[in-house]
């Protein structure tokens, strides 16, 4: 089972193996209080698409399509394949406000539809 998680919200078992895909550390919270097995910021969107995107709502659907081109080439996807082979859940975690617009719910719906 593979789950998205606001990094800000408090850990539950039912969260299993807990991942960060951020590539910046999110503002304001300790590592104790984040509760990770793994900081996978390689499967972060590239520094310029990140910068790009800015969480503009607008330019949601060409950065979804700019993220997908740049995670096929994403040698970190095969280390997030080979953890949901292993793990019974896992929980992306992002630290982005909105839930639906962010660049976890891509890589989610990538890894999925990949499995």
């Amino acid at each position: 089972m593979l789950r998205l998680k606001r990094v800000y919200d408090s850990p539950a078992q039912e969260d299993g193996y807990r991942v960060l895909v951020d590539r910046l550390w999110p503002r304001g919270i300790s590592k104790d209080r984040a509760a990770l097995d793994l900081w996978c910021k390689e499967a972060a969107p590239s520094p310029e698409l990140r910068v790009w995107f800015g969480h503009d709502p607008a330019k949601f659907g060409e950065f979804g399509r700019r993220y997908r081109a740049e995670l096929k080439h994403n040698p970190a996807i095969a280390q997030l394949h080979e953890l949901i082979r292993e793990h019974k859940t896992i929980t992306l975690l992002y630290g982005a406000r909105d839930a639906a617009i962010n660049h976890a719910a891509v890589l989610c719906d990538y890894l999925r539809e990949a499995a």
